[in-house]
């Protein structure tokens, strides 16, 4: 079962955008070096309200996510986060459907067998500061320090900022 929790550290709005209907972009990628913990958010902010069409993002989103981090692409670009413990968030302006929590519990068992956790966190969709990482002192943000692949990112770390 996946568990809803609520991000109340107001630092971690969506990237602009992101969302699932981009489905081959990772919308962020962090390096929480506090729990020495990479972190992929993908980012939901439209309404729950396309049904199928919406669950079928989801689906298509999280299977680029997980092929990231499985089939080495991960690994190939960044070598020295090999090893660490991975955490896919769906971080969503408000609570998914019964069909979508149904769909991320089954998503969550299966990716638990490669040591990969699945959350949903509720975010508001006016928070100021840093997608899955810290404020930079450039103004950016950055979790590690890292820059995705221009095809799998829209900016720096894979945020926007």
């Amino acid at each position: 079962m996946v568990f809803l929790r609520e991000d109340l550290t107001g630092t971690n709005p969506p990237p602009a955008g992101a969302s699932l209907e981009r489905t081959g972009m990772l919308d962020a990628f962090a390096h929480d070096t506090r729990e020495d913990l990479l972190v992929l958010a993908m980012f939901e902010t439209r309404p729950w309200e396309y049904g199928e069409r919406q669950l079928f993002q989801l689906q298509e989103k999280l299977n680029a996510y997980v092929s990231f981090i499985l089939d080495g692409e991960m690994k190939e670009n960044f070598p020295h986060l090999v090893g660490k413990p991975v955490r896919i968030e769906l971080r969503t302006t408000s609570e998914p459907p019964q069909r979508a929590m149904e769909f991320l519990g089954r998503a969550r068992d299966q990716l638990g067998l490669q040591q990969i956790d699945l959350e949903v966190v509720l975010i508001s969709d006016d928070q100021p500061g840093c997608c899955g990482g810290s404020q930079a002192s450039d103004g950016g943000c950055c979790g590690g320090g890292q820059t995705l692949p221009d095809e799998l990112s829209h900016g720096s770390c894979g945020c926007g900022h």
